[in-house]
């Protein structure tokens, strides 16, 4: 088997093999001289039998004003299994990609990054396929342990591995609220996968990219 990450015609046992190869290609650094212009929310959603949507929303970096939102929908193959959702999501996102002008420096997911059975969950293995970093914000623990962090705006905990490893970090965007889980994919580390959800992450739970995008996705349904 090719150690392709866009390898998407596979069975079960191939695809988990796959994410076990892919895994040691992640990079966790973000590029030299890396600098924030532009950046991206992700959405990827199911709205009838068998048909994904997904929307990209890119944002300034510098202003936050919405520079481009594109959008595709088509017919899904592989099934829902917990743990291989980059395979049944990968190939509608890369498909809404190809249709951006604005190539963006940074990309949300929500989902997760690293942290994952496999350490290769949406946002590692499409940052695989970008060649840019990206970062996983879930709303809910899928791997990991972690204790609760403090309830003030800001304040994290790390999300450990078996072996201790730090993963991520459970982080509290808004006081009070139930914290998001928040794990770098590919070309980024821990503390600016932290910096940069809790800097575009304004008054509400979820980064302003990915919370746009899944407003579009709403949208976007009705017409479907």
């Amino acid at each position: 088997m090719q150690m392709k990450p866009d390898n998407w015609n596979l069975k079960t046992d191939q695809a988990i093999k796959l994410q076990n190869q892919l895994r040691s290609r992640l990079i966790s650094s973000l590029p030299e001289g890396f600098e924030l212009q532009t950046l991206a929310g992700v959405d990827v959603s199911f709205p009838g039998p068998g048909v994904g949507l997904c929307v990209i929303v890119v944002l300034s970096a510098v202003t936050g004003e919405v520079l481009e939102i594109a959008h595709h929908s088509m017919k899904v193959t592989f099934p829902y299994i917990p743990g291989l959702l980059s395979f049944r999501e990968g190939p509608i996102f890369v498909e809404t990609v190809t249709r951006l002008k604005v190539k963006p420096d940074l990309y949300f997911f929500d989902g997760q990054g690293i942290a994952h059975p496999r350490g290769l969950g949406l946002a590692a293995h499409m940052g695989l396929i970008l060649k840019k970093p990206t970062i996983g914000v879930a709303k809910s623990h899928l791997f990991g342990h972690y204790e609760e962090p403090g309830n003030e705006k800001g304040t994290w905990s790390p999300l450990k591995d078996d072996k201790g490893g730090i993963i991520g970090a459970v982080v509290r965007t808004r006081a009070g609220k139930k914290p998001v889980f928040v794990s770098p994919g590919h070309l980024i580390d821990v503390e600016h996968s932290i910096e940069y959800t809790l800097k575009y992450t304004t008054k509400f739970r979820i980064p302003e990219p990915t919370r746009l995008a899944h407003l579009w996705t709403q949208k976007l349904k009705k017409s479907l």
